[in-house]
C-alpha cells in the first residue's frame, strides 16, 4: 500500500499542505507503523516465506483499522464515511468475484514474476484464498490482475485503498489547518482571466 501513501502525501504537498506536519503527528503514526509491517511481509514474501501469507487477510484488517485513529484523533468524520463507502464497494466486489470462482480469487501475475514476488510454485506452496488466474476465470477484469511487481491487486483492492488515501490526505491537510488557522487549498486547477485552463 505504499503507493496509497506516496499518491495521497503527493497529493496533499500539491494543495499547498507541509508534509512534515503529517509525519510528526502521533494521528498518522498507527497507519506508518502498519506501512512498514507491510513491507516487511511483502520483503518475506519475496525472499520465499510464503508461511506468512496466511496471516496476510488479518494483517489486511489491523491495517485497515489502524485509520480509524487518526479519523477519530483528528474528527475526519466526513473523509472516513466516503472512504468507508469505497471500502464497502471494493470488498463486495472481491467477495463477488470469488463467489464466481468457487470462494478463491484468481491471481494473474506478470511483473511479480520479474520481481520474485511470484515465482513458478507459488500457487502449489500457498494455502489460501488465492489461485493461479486461468481462461476458465469468470469475471476476470475484477480478479487481481493489476500487478505492480511487488503485489497484484484487484479493483476492489483499489477501491479499498482510495479509503487510506482519502485519510491519509485529508489528515494532512487537518494537521496544516491547525497549524496555520490562515492555511488554504491550493486549487487543483488554474483559470486566466478568460477562464480558460492554465
Amino acid at each position: 500500500m505504499i503507493i496509497t501513501f506516496i499518491v495521497a502525501i503527493v497529493f496533499a504537498k500539491f494543495r499547498g499542505g507541509e508534509i512534515r506536519f503529517g509525519l510528526k503527528s502521533p494521528a498518522l503514526y498507527p497507519p506508518i507503523c502498519c506501512e512498514i509491517g507491510y513491507l516487511i511481509l511483502q520483503l518475506l514474501v519475496m525472499r520465499g516465506n510464503y508461511q506468512v501469507i496466511g496471516y496476510a487477510d488479518i494483517f489486511k484488517k489491523i491495517y485497515l483499522l489502524s485509520f480509524l485513529f487518526p479519523i477519530v484523533y483528528l474528527k475526519l468524520y466526513k473523509p472516513g464515511l466516503i472512504g468507508a463507502v469505497f471500502v464497502s464497494v471494493g470488498t463486495w466486489l472481491n467477495n463477488w468475484v470469488m463467489q464466481l470462482n468457487g470462494g478463491k480469487m484468481p491471481v494473474f501475475p506478470s511483473l511479480s514474476y520479474l520481481t520474485g514476488y511470484v515465482k513458478a510454485d507459488t500457487f502449489q506452496k500457498i494455502n489460501d484464498i488465492h489461485i493461479l488466474g486461468n481462461a476458465d476465470t469468470k469475471m476476470i477484469i475484477f480478479s487481481d490482475i493489476i500487478d505492480v511487481g511487488w503485489s497484484v491487486l484487484s479493483i476492489g483492492d483499489i477501491l479499498i485503498r482510495v479509503f487510506a488515501g482519502i485519510v491519509i490526505y485529508s489528515a494532512i491537510i487537518e494537521l496544516n489547518k491547525q497549524k496555520n488557522e490562515s492555511f488554504q487549498l491550493k486549487p487543483i486547477f488554474k483559470y486566466t482571466k478568460k477562464g480558460a485552463l492554465k
